[in-house]
């Protein structure tokens, strides 16, 4: 984890509870224009996959809107739209040839920091068959920084974060890199809620919550809140409780949050049944499979 990861290492708290929350898609409205209009374009543009354009819009979505993979890491994305795609059968029938992806497959597989700088360190140590993943993801960025602006959090997010903040440490735990976080959450004066804005730059979402409240908080004082399966696996990884935000019902979510759920959290009473049920319908929401892979 090395320097980065010192921040959350030195977190040090000032509260009894500690939440933990996602960015993208769960306190802002940014995941579908960011995925339809940035990242779903330069996969066509960069790896020159014009000829198959309509499928590769189709996989991109699937994997980082409306499946299991809803906001993971965006190499660990590219990685199965790869392989989602090289299966599609419209591509098969056109015959298409969609890009290798074992080096990409392999670097995702022994770093634990994905990000454009350990991609930059990669490519410089000799793996030069990342040099397009490189200029997707730079591509990718200065897109969102031209095309994602003044895009608000869901309703009721800001009431919910004034009502936190007052009880517990919340730090944001996300994919994103840093810069884009800072941009966001200042843009709509958010940023004062959150003791910490962790991205992509700091480790996973798992590391970040380990880091950060390891040793530091009672178990069952540690909560993330995340609209991905990517949140809920790295709250199980951390030992910490889970609340999500329903992909299509955010302002209901972060209502009955500010409203029902945080008291309950903080009362010591969410976890058990409530956060069963919760979790079981979130679960259900997110397929594993695509559609198209039972035409």
């Amino acid at each position: 984890m090395g320097v980065a990861g010192q921040q959350l290492r030195d977190f040090v708290p000032t509260k009894e509870f500690f939440i933990g929350i996602d960015s993208d898609g769960c306190v802002f409205d940014t995941m579908g224009i960011k995925h339809r209009r940035c990242f779903g374009p330069m996969f066509i543009e960069v790896f020159g996959l014009e000829a198959v354009a309509g499928p590769a819009c189709e996989v991109w979505e699937f994997v980082n809107l409306r499946s299991r993979t809803r906001g993971a890491n965006r190499f660990q994305a590219l990685l199965r739209a790869f392989q989602l795609l090289r299966e599609h059968p419209a591509v098969r029938a056109l015959g298409a040839t969609v890009p290798e992806a074992t080096a990409l497959a392999g670097w995702v597989a022994r770093e634990s920091r994905l990000g454009n700088a350990t991609l930059k360190m990669e490519i410089d140590r000799g793996n030069e068959a990342l040099a397009p993943v490189l200029a997707w993801s730079e591509a990718v960025n200065r897109a969102v920084e031209c095309t994602v602006a003044r895009v608000p959090p869901f309703p009721g997010v800001r009431e919910a974060l004034k009502a936190m903040s007052a009880r517990a440490d919340v730090v944001v735990v996300a994919q994103a890199p840093v810069a884009t976080l800072v941009r966001e959450w200042e843009e709509h004066d958010l940023r004062r809620y959150v003791r910490l804005l962790a991205g992509q730059e700091l480790g996973s979402k798992a590391d970040h919550l380990r880091l950060a409240t390891g040793g530091k908080y009672l178990p069952e004082h540690v909560l993330m809140i995340g609209d991905a399966l990517g949140d809920l696996q790295a709250a199980r990884a951390g030992h910490a409780l889970f609340y999500p935000i329903m992909p299509g019902r955010e302002p209901a979510a972060w209502a009955d949050w500010r409203d029902n759920m945080l008291d309950r959290f903080l009362a010591g009473t969410y976890a058990g049944p409530e956060q069963g049920r919760l979790i079981a319908e979130f679960e259900a929401s997110l397929p594993e499979y695509p559609s198209w892979q039972n035409r």
